[in-house]
């Protein structure tokens, strides 16, 4: 079969005996092309002659074949060379199409290969390209770029500032060179005019003191309840004036005979106690200390009340060990805080340096010189001998109350019968809370409170407060640093105006939350809350805001101080760990350097306490005028009525 017409592709061959087609070759119309050669294959294969020329052909393009190419044309060399023997010659032919037929094959499957090779690169390109895929992460290269963009300009931004600094520093160099090479006096005159500045702000200071200290206060005219804001409150200076001269009177004319009185009736019945007590077995009561509003000259109400601290010790060989909830490794819960434990023990137990007469044996032959024989008979001792709670060697304030109850009923009846006057409990829970009353009817109120003074200070622990209602339970003990704050007052009457009226501000406080207690019944609010605000106005204003001109003033920033103390449920102590208090005072410095001590603490955790003390502060608020007005009649005159010292 000739193949004249038919079209050959690379990589296909005819059978044996017809035509050859070799790898890179085309053959058409009986052509065969291999780049610029052309060689004529004829029907029948076995003329020499056209095997001589193809064997020339393929001579010429041997260089252009594969190795089976090469192979082949040494076969068809081979058959132009048999000459006439057509038998060889047709063998050599037959040799030369296997060859090319497996060379054929063999390019077949290098090409399949080749095709599975660019399909699978082109199946990874599709699956590869951005556009297959949804556009998660496109915006990465861009928020690089963004990034790296920012990161640039924030370099550039530094550079220019260093080079800024660094220009502003060589000014300042050069500056510094010219005024040090000068003469000196541009500084002088500097200092001169700053000198005259801070004189000038001073006394432009003084005229605007009133508006120093504001406390924060609501934005609208009327708070929540109903009551009037401290500012909008309307009060007569012509009330408060009245207010204050007679409590100015009564301060100079009776509170003095009262506290003379008082003192010395407080010797002599603490000495006929401490002759009732067993020295041996009871405790040893010392002497009193004044506090309160009777010596800070700013009692207000009747009956005259006088706070007296009685301190007492223990029989020896014991002694108290205090321990505060500022002390390091103090177990004392966060609600107790302002409080202390006292534990009572022996000398030289628990103590680094102490006597160790009670806690060894120090055989017959050894004498303790500190303490004698008899001393160390009466070492063991109960608990409930040494008034501690009960199986445990802490002090409990309740053993501390009855025992000091049944001392003072006995001293009193020792020496009863020298006074021409009774005296009774007025409240048998509170231990001392004692009511002298005369024939004549005047009635004196006294408090004596046992006290356990800590270490070799003017602080106190007290067993009961006589305005507290909710003490703290045993085995702690309040603390009382009434003695500084009646120092601090002193400190502030030396430096303040002639007749200031700080102390006027407290006693018509206190006079309004007594007055609207009687109306509306007792709350958490008591006078020294009243009194520490006070304490705090004076710690943060200057001594010339406070002139007697000036009460209507002070009166309401006292009372927006405790309006907004109540609001935000925070009234610090004065003196515990403020740094506004001078240094004149001498407070201990364990107390300076402690924590602030919230007295509005009980506030936080008892929201019905909470909500009856705002009820009875905005009552005092808006009731204020006419409490004043009522309880302090004035004649057009400006003299005071004889009535007026009964309603007081």
């Amino acid at each position: 079969m000739g193949f004249e017409g038919r079209k050959l592709k690379p990589g296909c061959s005819l059978s044996a005996g017809r035509a050859v087609f070799l790898h890179g070759w085309s053959a058409q119309s009986g052509n065969v092309k291999r780049g610029g050669c052309t060689t004529k294959l004829f029907p029948n294969l076995f003329t020499c002659g056209c095997l001589h020329r193809m064997d020339l052909r393929m001579n010429l393009c041997r260089h252009e074949l594969p190795p089976d190419g090469h192979t082949a044309a040494l076969c068809c060399r081979k058959a132009s060379r048999s000459g006439s023997d057509s038998i060889k010659a047709r063998l050599f032919a037959v040799q030369a199409a296997r060859i090319c037929v497996s060379a054929s094959a063999r390019n077949r499957a290098k090409m399949q290969g080749a095709v599975a090779r660019v399909c699978v690169v082109v199946a990874a390109a599709i699956l590869n390209h951005p556009l297959f895929f949804p556009q998660e992460n496109a915006t990465l290269p861009e928020q690089d770029d963004e990034l790296v963009g920012r990161m640039r300009e924030r370099e550039r931004r530094l550079e220019e500032e260093q080079a800024r600094l660094e220009e502003e520093l060589s000014q300042v160099d050069s500056k510094r060179e010219e005024t040090s090479s000068g003469d000196g006096y541009a500084w002088y005159l500097w200092s001169a005019l700053s000198f005259v500045v801070f004189v000038a702000i001073e006394m432009s200071r003084v005229d605007i003191a009133d508006a120093e200290f504001r406390p924060a206060e609501d934005e609208d005219a009327v708070s929540e309840g109903g009551s009037v804001p401290p500012r909008m409150m309307v009060l007569d200076k012509a009330v408060l004036r009245s207010f204050c001269d007679k409590c100015t009177y009564a301060s100079a004319h009776e509170h003095w005979r009262v506290r003379e009185f008082v003192e010395g009736f407080a010797d002599d019945l603490l000495e006929s106690l401490r002759s009732v007590c067993d020295r041996g077995a009871d405790m040893e009561v010392g002497d009193f200390v004044g506090i309160g509003s009777m010596f800070e000259s700013w009692k207000v109400f009747r009956p005259l009340m006088c706070d007296l601290l009685v301190a007492f010790s223990p029989p020896d060989p014991h002694s108290f060990q205090c321990r505060l909830w500022c002390s390091p490794a103090s177990d004392i819960p966060p609600d107790m805080h302002g409080c202390g434990t006292i534990r009572v023990t022996r000398f030289g137990e628990g103590e680094e340096g102490g006597c160790v007469c009670g806690s060894a044996n120090l055989g017959e032959d050894m004498l303790c010189l500190l303490h004698g024989r008899n001393d160390a008979a009466n070492v063991s001792r109960s608990p409930d001998e040494l008034l501690c709670s009960k199986g445990t060697h802490f002090l409990a304030k309740d053993q501390v109350m009855r025992w000091f109850q049944i001392s003072v009923t006995k001293a009193w009846g020792r020496i009863s019968h020298k006074y021409d006057f009774e005296v009774t409990f007025r409240n048998l829970d509170a231990a001392g809370a004692l009511k002298i009353q005369f024939r004549s009817g005047k009635v004196i109120g006294l408090n004596l409170i046992p006290v356990v003074q800590l270490g070799d200070t003017d602080a106190y622990f007290v067993s009961h407060f006589p305005s507290d209602q909710n003490s703290c339970p045993d085995p702690h003990w309040p603390l009382s640093l009434a003695v500084y704050e009646r120092n601090l007052l002193k400190y502030f009457a030396k430096r303040l105006p002639k007749q200031s009226c700080h102390l006027h501000c407290l006693q018509i406080v206190t006079f309004l939350h007594r007055k609207q207690s009687g109306l509306t019944g007792r709350s958490a609010l008591t006078s020294y809350h009243l009194k520490t605000a006070v304490l705090h106005m004076l710690l943060g204003t200057r001594a010339s805001s406070w002139g007697a001109e000036k009460l209507k003033h002070r009166l309401r920033d006292v009372l927006s101080f405790l309006q907004t103390s109540l609001q935000e449920k925070r009234l610090h102590h004065a003196l515990i760990g403020n740094s506004k208090v001078p240094e004149e005072v001498r407070v201990p410095e364990i107390f300076h350097k402690a924590e602030r001590v919230n007295l509005f603490r009980p506030l936080v955790l008892q929201r019905e306490l909470y909500a009856s003390t705002v009820r009875h502060f905005q009552e005092m608020l808006r009731n204020a005028p006419v409490l004043l007005e009522e309880y302090t009649p004035y004649l057009s005159s400006g003299r005071l009525r004889h009535g007026l010292e009964a309603s007081l």
